[in-house]
């Protein structure tokens, strides 16, 4: 005999018996007794007001009470009216549901005889049970399609504004050419597509837990091994604003000058160590930090010199203005002012360190965002670098965009690096098998007409190109007088720059079998047009000569930054034989100072030979009225400096001894050694 049965001998009901020790306990059943009171379902305790769920049983009889429910349920004498309901329900407690009537009743009796107050009461609890259930879906629907009813909202406010169009624009057209997305600043959004979130973010996620930082930033990640964040005196301010461009420029407080001051005091040390003895007053000083990382790259130490400009990027983001954007590509900051020049270099060298890393993607975004800074002038010429990013990312429809939006006003065609990456993006782009066949062809065409035209235009790049492939050319070509030797030593020393430039970063682009198939092609459609005399030809030879006599200031910055061997060695005499500072390398010659580091006294400057004397025995003495430098190593002040030179002095004289002087005998050589 089952439980259920011998529950219902005995006159007892599942939630009626008092509470035990034990009666807060699941109650695990039986087969046999699951499969007894399946076709009982509605004899079993359920949640109040009737609603059956199937598969929700009240296994805790603290569920029956509903303190919302109950006080809104009416008084049945003197109980409350759903929690008789379960007992007027069950078929063991007749007598006491329907106390005075003597007839006996069958199951199916019991809800027919019940009370109309518990009926109502019952039908009520239904009632509220389903508006919650309606209320609950309703909340889950909107949650799940939140986004969506967003775009719909933005499209209504679009449509109201009564611009009548036959679709919705592409969303590339309405963002700027020059647009960042803040996701495409994180290197590990591009590392997750690669190796999947797991295998990136497994380790960092225990970091994240531990570090307690106030700020959240875009560029950088601050790391628990960091010192403590303070203020360093660095500020960014609002200069102006036109014609729907923001002007805005960092300033040092005169604490930060005084760092800034000793750290041009250390650099002209020449020692290392005296930046980090700087540092670790000064932490969070940008220049210092940068010229750091330059040392610690020399050193091969690859991952200190990434955490320093890490640490410099962070510092500068804490300094940004509320109202500057990484994004908008509408904020400007002015190159000829020092204090901006970090960062630049800040995000020029940690694009760097992306690339290397292998994140192309990401680097590009970097890229565009130092180029969105100030896109006229270009201090740092990111246009001879942003379509190798783009190539590598095969981000191929945004270097097509960029050449149609800005050859108009910008002449990209003229530099070899556009001329070459141009027309391999429209051919790579016609290689890949999900476009439609129209699409690809006309890719193709398009590619095929650009590559010609760069040919004509820069033939000195085919030879170099083929050679930096390993690829040999034949008898034809390399023979021939318009793409043979004499095209590279006729070019101009500033277009071979150029040229050597492209070569050593993005040659290795070509060396796919099928690129270089459809190179061959072309390059045997260019000879056979030259040979048929193409007026072209000699048009873009008088175009070489004139426009290529000297490249600007900012191309040479780069090529000092590229650290590309074939590129270095072909800057001109006036920039290798100047000094180049790796924080600030060839300033603008029309920069704008907004303070002006104190002149240091020289001993040279006062003429005093004395003092010369002294200096070139302890090169840190320092004389008297010059100012002493404090916070760098190996710095004197007069008083330190006047008894080293004490002690050097009563050396030399414990050494020398007057009695060692003997007068030189008669046998001597005349005239010689003869003491007065």
């Amino acid at each position: 005999m089952s439980r259920r049965a011998l529950r219902r001998l005995r006159g007892e009901q599942r939630g009626q018996e008092p509470l035990g020790p034990g009666a807060l306990q699941f109650d695990l059943r039986d087969d046999d007794d699951a499969e007894e009171e399946e076709p009982k379902r509605e004899l079993g305790v359920w949640r109040p007001g009737g609603a059956r769920k199937e598969g929700v049983r009240v296994n805790n009889r603290f569920e029956l009470i509903n303190i919302d429910d109950l006080e809104d349920d009416p008084v049945v004498n003197g109980e409350r009216s759903g929690c008789a309901l379960t007992d007027a329900a069950a078929p063991g407690n007749k007598g006491r549901a329907q106390r005075g009537n003597t007839e006996s009743k069958t199951d199916g009796d019991v809800a027919e005889t019940a009370p109309p107050e518990q009926s109502n009461a019952s039908g009520k609890l239904r009632k509220k049970k389903k508006k919650q259930k309606n209320k609950k879906s309703s909340t889950g629907e909107a949650s799940e399609n939140g986004l969506e009813d967003i775009d719909r909202i933005l499209e209504r406010i679009e449509d109201s504004t009564g611009l009548n169009r036959p679709g919705p624009a592409p969303l590339s057209s309405r963002k700027h050419v020059l647009y960042v997305e803040h996701r495409h600043l994180n290197p590990d959004t591009e590392l997750k597509r690669y190796f999947g979130a797991r295998a990136v973010l497994g380790e960092q996620r225990p970091r994240q837990r531990q570090r307690v930082y106030p700020k959240c930033t875009w560029l950088t990640t601050p790391k628990s091994t960091w010192p403590r964040y303070s203020k360093p005196g660095l500020s960014m301010r609002l200069l102006e604003s036109k014609k729907g461009l923001s002007f805005f420029a960092f300033e040092h407080s005169e604490e930060y000058q005084q760092a800034q001051h000793k750290f041009l005091v250390a650099v002209e040390s020449m020692e290392p160590n005296n930046i980090v003895v700087l540092l670790q007053t000064s932490p969070y000083h940008v220049d210092s930090l940068l010229q750091l990382s330059d040392a610690c790259r020399f050193q091969e130490d690859q991952e200190m010199a990434r955490d320093l400009v890490e640490r410099a990027l962070y510092s500068m983001e804490c300094a940004f203005h509320p109202l500057f954007s990484l994004t908008s590509g509408a904020c400007r900051l002015d190159y000829r002012r020092p204090e901006n020049r970090s960062f630049y270099l800040a995000l020029y060298k940690q694009m760097s360190f992306l690339e290397k890393r292998g994140c192309p993607r990401t680097a590009l975004e970097y890229c565009k965002l130092i180029l969105s800074l100030e896109p006229d002038e270009d201090p740092l010429c990111m246009l001879l670098l942003i379509d190798h990013l783009t190539l590598r990312a095969r981000n191929y429809e945004y270097l097509i965009r960029l050449f149609q939006e800005w050859e108009a006003h910008r002449n990209l065609s003229q530099l070899p690096n556009f001329a070459f990456s141009v027309p391999l993006a429209y051919f790579l782009l016609s290689q890949q098998t999900d476009l439609p066949e129209h699409e690809r062809s006309s890719a193709r065409e398009k590619a095929s007409l650009l590559i010609q035209q760069a040919l004509t235009m820069f033939p000195g790049v085919l030879l170099p190109l083929l050679e930096s492939c390993s690829v040999r050319p034949d008898a034809t070509v390399s023979s021939h007088r318009f793409f043979g030797p004499n095209a590279e030593i006729s070019q101009p020393p500033a277009l071979s720059q150029l040229v050597n430039l492209y070569l050593g970063r993005s040659h290795f682009l070509w060396k796919e079998p099928a690129t270089m198939s459809w190179l061959e092609e072309n390059v045997h459609e260019v000879l056979q047009a030259v040979d048929a005399g193409d007026p072209a030809v000699e048009a873009c030879e008088n175009r070489r000569k004139v426009l290529y006599q000297r490249a600007p200031r900012n191309i040479h910055r780069h090529v000092i930054l590229s650290e590309i061997k074939e590129a270095v060695a072909a800057l001109p005499p006036d920039v290798t034989t100047q000094s180049v500072m790796g924080f600030d390398p060839l300033p603008p010659s029309d920069t704008i100072y907004s303070y002006v580091r104190p002149e240091r006294l020289s001993p040279i400057s006062h003429g005093n030979t004395i003092a010369l004397f002294f200096r070139s025995l302890l090169p840190n003495y320092t004389m008297e009225g010059e100012r002493p430098e404090e916070g760098v190593a190996g710095g004197l002040n007069r008083n330190q400096g006047l008894n080293r030179l004490m002690l050097a002095v009563r050396d030399m004289m414990a050494n020398f001894h007057l009695n060692d002087l003997e007068a030189p005998h008669e046998d001597d050589a005349e005239g010689e050694g003869e003491w007065d």
